[in-house]
């Protein structure tokens, strides 16, 4: 009999596998179980070179997966100074100040929208404190920025730009860029002309960041984009990937069908721990930006248009990657937004079922909650956003919308109710990367959310795990400790399910294996 390379015993074992719910013991062979049970059905799995690891009491689940993260794209968007603890312009101009120079840049991150109580974002509000300085820097949505005159000087621009996608470089009524830059298309402009680390730096910061990602539990991650492939293949053929990496190239507007053929052409790229499978799309914005495409005007009269200036375009492109056997995922945020992906995959046919999802969903009617389940869309959603909003309502994403709009956020609990899959995530780095606090949050919503219903336990585990394999298409390797599953596995001090959500979001992680290898130890 062949023996095992891990045993994972002395602890309790919620395996999410409906055929033995329960178990205290789990064997594991080249990255795959090979036997879940008790104590003395495993042990005929120990051999002379089987480590065996004792949880001591700990709870081990099938393993925590991020359905929603940007581990490789997130090192470039975290570059610099993190702003994400300012809390008003006064704050803002004073980090400035001190702010370390890169190559004679200011470069920040992480910048909360409601920092500028209401106001235009505005380069006026911060070029005196800079000196001169070149500035860029990120709002914490990842779909804007602020530059100063200064960076919009070094890159060239000097007037407003037209774009293939949704996307503009704000003027004021006097037709002067004020440095915001909404949307990929207009960032990319200044973008282009940052520093950049070396790639040993970039090496170096990945490698770290999956393994701060494992200690938290995490085993896996669905990556929204695809940023820099040959760096991620490179470090994986050197070492062990700590988090395994499911990449989704972006499909933006204007592509062609060549274009399109060559995103199928990747599908299934990859290497021990990575692999390309499925494509991003963008259907809108973000509602503190005004892009978010609404089905009524926001507070400013913004958020009336599509990221794709025309959406059929958009829903040919899912028709044609669909019948090329590709999944999708669409970011959508606003109640047009997700009913237009909606109304694409219904005009698919009944084979679309669990092959397509949408990102965030930050309001949406009653009306479209029940559409998710009947059409079989996966709602792929981050608890944690709701902390850039408040309760009362007074923050920038809430005043946009409205009360009843913002009223209606995050419909975790309703979406779940109505039979839908809800795979859950952090959108890294717009919020934390750390698996707890999204079960914990999920559980227990905040800010705007809060007077929504949270998920139960085992709901918000499925949303890490089940669901998540749901969503990706692996549920018959994924998602469950059983024989024949991958071996990736996470134990908790406590119990992810019945311990308080609080609990669980400070929780020692005991161990993390991803794959069978061991990626994290907790002391």
């Amino acid at each position: 009999m062949p023996t095992a390379d891990l045993i994972v015993t002395g602890g309790s074992v919620r395996t999410l596998d409906p055929e033995r719910p329960h178990a205290s013991a789990v064997a594991v062979r080249e990255g795959t179980i090979v036997a879940v049970g008790e104590q003395d059905v495993v042990r005929d799995w120990r051999g002379p070179a089987t480590e065996v690891v004792d949880l001591a009491g700990a709870w081990l689940v099938p393993g925590l997966v991020d359905s929603h993260s940007h581990p490789v794209w997130g090192l470039h968007l975290t570059t610099g100074v993190d702003l994400a603890q300012v809390g008003d312009l006064d704050g803002l101009r004073a980090a400035l100040v001190s702010a370390e120079r890169i190559d004679g840049w200011v470069v920040g991150y992480g910048l909360d929208h409601n920092v500028f109580g209401g106001r235009p974002v505005d380069r006026a509000l911060v070029e005196d404190v800079l000196g001169g300085a070149p500035a860029f820097l990120r709002l914490y949505d990842g779909h804007s920025a602020l530059v100063t005159g200064t960076a919009l000087k070094a890159a060239g621009v000097t007037g407003p730009r037209s774009f293939a996608q949704r996307a503009h470089l704000a003027t004021d009524a006097e037709g002067r860029l004020t440095g915001h830059l909404v949307e990929h298309a207009a960032m990319d402009l200044v973008d282009a002309v940052l520093p950049r680390p070396s790639y040993h730096q970039r090496r170096s910061r990945l490698v770290e960041l999956l393994s701060e990602m494992a200690a938290t539990g995490l085993t896996g991650a669905h990556v929204m984009d695809a940023a820099d492939l040959e760096l991620v293949g490179a470090v994986a053929e050197e070492t062990v990937l700590p988090v395994r990496l499911r990449f989704a190239p972006w499909c933006m507007p204007g592509a062609d069908e060549e274009a399109l053929e060559a995103l199928v052409a990747l599908q299934g790229r990859g290497g021990r721990h990575w692999r390309v499978g499925g494509v991003k799309f963008f259907m809108d914005g973000t509602v503190e930006g005004g892009t978010a495409w609404l089905e009524h005007p926001d507070c400013h009269g913004q958020g009336t248009e599509a990221f794709w200036p025309d959406p059929g375009a958009y829903s040919e492109a899912v028709r044609f990657l669909h019948r090329a056997g590709v999944r999708t995922a669409t970011h959508a945020i606003g109640d047009a937004a997700v009913r237009h992906v909606l109304d694409t995959v219904e005009s698919l046919g009944p084979d679309a079922r669990l092959a397509h999802r949408v990102e965030h969903i930050e309001s949406v009617p009653s009306e479209m909650v029940s559409r998710f389940a009947r059409l079989g869309v996966i709602a792929s959603m981050q608890p944690p956003h709701s902390d850039y909003t408040r309760a009362d309502h007074t923050d920038e994403w809430s005043r946009r919308l409205g009360g009843t709009r913002a009223a209606r956020a995050w419909r975790l609990r309703d979406l779940r109710n109505a039979g839908a899959v809800v795979a859950l995530g952090s959108d890294w780095p717009i919020a934390h990367h750390d698996a707890r606090a999204v079960l914990a949050t999920a559980r227990s919503p905040r800010g705007a959310a809060a007077a929504r219903t949270g998920l139960t336990g085992l709901q918000t585990l499925e949303g890490c795990t089940t669901h998540a394999a749901l969503a990706a298409g692996e549920a018959d390797v994924a998602g469950r400790i059983a024989v024949g599953f991958r071996a990736d596995l996470t134990a908790l001090a406590v119990d992810p399910v019945t311990a308080p959500a609080d609990e669980v979001a400070h929780a020692p992680v005991q161990l993390t294996v991803t794959g069978g290898h061991i990626a994290h130890r907790g002391a």
